[in-house]
């Protein structure tokens, strides 16, 4: 049976749903600079960093590094400003009775999210003190579907990348997770996370016991 350690957990649609702050910052950026952008483009923004979620944005715009820049400070001062609305209310269902009976059980938890602002979206959710390490976008420049991050993850907590359960909503960061040879499991539809070890809806209806015993056997 596999020995399992450690849950490593995306941040942005998993523990909190800043993913709306997100695509809410960029549209604000993309109005103002005349740029045509959706909600169905913002879905292919999900899990992957500020540089690269410009990219996309852009669609092949050429603009210059220091506008880029100026630009992605811009839009990380208008998400700054909505996470700061945020408090301990935000915390998505499942995940603090998850967090809790991981500590209960002596597993170690941590928060590996290409956002840098994660320590701060932890702290204004009053969840610190679940968890023993927080890596993010400041602390490794490759990010998901690289699997640094979750490597990085593991290096704080002393555990083995074998023993480690990566929790992710997006299909970027599943991909990440089985890079760095963790078990993986994904939340949202089917469609965006189905390739996970244990796809699931969401964290409300789960219960620890459970989700180790099906992780276990893969």
């Amino acid at each position: 049976m596999r020995k399992i350690t450690a849950f490593i957990f995306d941040l942005d649609g998993v523990i909190t749903d800043t993913s709306e702050f997100h695509y809410q910052a960029w549209q604000r950026l993309a109005d103002e600079e005349g740029i045509p952008f959706s909600r169905a483009e913002n879905e292919k923004l999900r899990g992957v960093s500020r540089r690269e979620s410009l990219n996309l944005m852009l669609k092949g715009r050429v603009i210059s590094e220091e506008t880029a820049q100026a630009w992605m400070e811009r839009k990380n001062r208008y998400y700054i400003d909505l996470v700061k609305t945020l408090d301990p209310s935000g915390v998505l269902p499942g995940v603090k009775t998850l967090l809790t009976d991981l500590k209960a059980a002596g597993l170690l938890a941590a928060i590996a999210s290409s956002s840098k602002n994660a320590p701060l979206v932890i702290e204004k959710l009053a969840l610190g003190s679940y968890f023993d390490a927080i890596v993010d976008g400041l602390i490794v420049t490759k990010s998901k579907p690289a699997p640094d991050l979750f490597l990085r993850a593991a290096q704080e907590l002393g555990s083995p990348a074998a023993e480690c359960v990566v929790v992710e909503d997006a299909a970027a960061g599943i991909d990440a997770g089985k890079a760095a040879g963790m078990l993986t499991i994904g939340l949202g539809p089917q469609e965006r996370i189905g390739h996970a070890d244990l796809p699931l809806p969401d964290l409300s209806q789960t219960h620890l016991s459970d989700l180790l015993k099906q992780l276990q056997t893969k």
